[in-house]
């Protein structure tokens, strides 16, 4: 990064501290930590879209969809998350690639499954051998996102099921006395207010997802789990900078990023629950107290 770090030998103190951590390998530590930010950014409303789509179609009227609508809910919650994350990658890349040799190399009639191998045509290949390195990282990191909605987004179904059921059963009552269709019900009574009683447990959901963020590495996109480990790890005098294993220290800067994130998280979340608390009706306790008040 600077002139002076032509000779890392030579370097001492802070010199050669500040030629250290502007390595290549510490730029792509440092880009890591908004790799996993925007994970979380893609992954939440993703979740939270298949959540919604489960729950409602878990309370559907129609029995196949509400048959769909519980057993992704009841499935992915009752499988082993780090299961999940090994499988739905491999599950969704083999899935694309065989709806692409099927369209592409229809003229190929030998069998795509031989024993333990998955072999599709040249040209099904996800992402082809000629492309450029940054599209087989973009692809394995848009899989990574898609395989934390699918399992994510069936414990936010179960939260967004259990809090259209927490709704009272009286508001639900009263609109359809009002003559209100079952669209118009859904819309102006249980969705603005089953967020009310979503959000707790939607916003441990998102504490859970961010302490899943470092099963990237299992995943293999280059997250900051595996930079942390790799830099950290004593380096010989057979390196441009030799030290010992420094590991702790750059684990301990994980825990420091994490538990700020959760902070800033806890924060958004108690601004949310105010918010939608705004306009709500007060009990019958509460209305009492406040007359005594006054």
């Amino acid at each position: 990064m600077f002139e002076f770090c032509v000779e890392p030998s030579q370097l001492q103190g802070l010199t050669w501290l500040s030629c250290y951590l502007t390595t290549g390998k510490h730029m792509a530590f440092y880009t890591s930590f908004g790799t996993v930010l925007l994970l979380l950014a893609l992954t939440a409303p993703t979740a939270l879209l298949f959540g919604f789509c489960g729950a409602v179609a878990s309370r559907s009227a129609i029995a196949p969809l509400r048959w769909i609508g519980r057993t992704y809910v009841a499935m992915v919650r009752g499988v082993p998350d780090i299961v999940f994350f090994l499988f739905v990658p491999i599950a969704l890349d083999q899935g694309f690639e065989y709806i692409r040799h099927m369209a592409l190399c229809p003229e190929v009639t030998e069998p795509i499954r031989r024993g333990n191998d998955f072999v599709v045509c040249t040209a099904a290949k996800l992402p082809l051998n000629a492309d450029p390195q940054w599209m087989h990282e973009t692809y394995g990191f848009l899989l990574a996102v898609l395989s934390f909605a699918i399992v994510f987004g069936a414990f936010a179904g179960n939260t967004l099921r259990g809090a259209f059921e927490a709704v009272p059963k009286a508001q639900i009552e009263t609109a359809q006395a009002y003559g209100m269709t079952s669209r118009q019900l859904f819309w102006r009574i249980l969705l603005p207010q089953m967020w009310i009683y979503a959000l707790p447990g939607l916003s441990n959901l998102w504490a859970i997802l961010t302490k899943a963020t470092p099963l990237l590495f299992l995943l293999g996109v280059e997250d900051i789990v595996y930079w942390a480990r790799e830099l950290g790890s004593m380096k010989t005098s057979a390196f441009s900078y030799p030290h010992p294993n420094w590991q702790l220290w750059y684990f301990l800067g994980l825990l420091v990023f994490y538990l700020l994130l959760t902070w800033v998280s806890d924060r958004a979340f108690a601004r949310l629950m105010a918010r939608f608390n705004l306009g709500q009706g007060r009990t019958g306790s509460d209305t009492a107290a406040a007359g005594v008040g006054r």
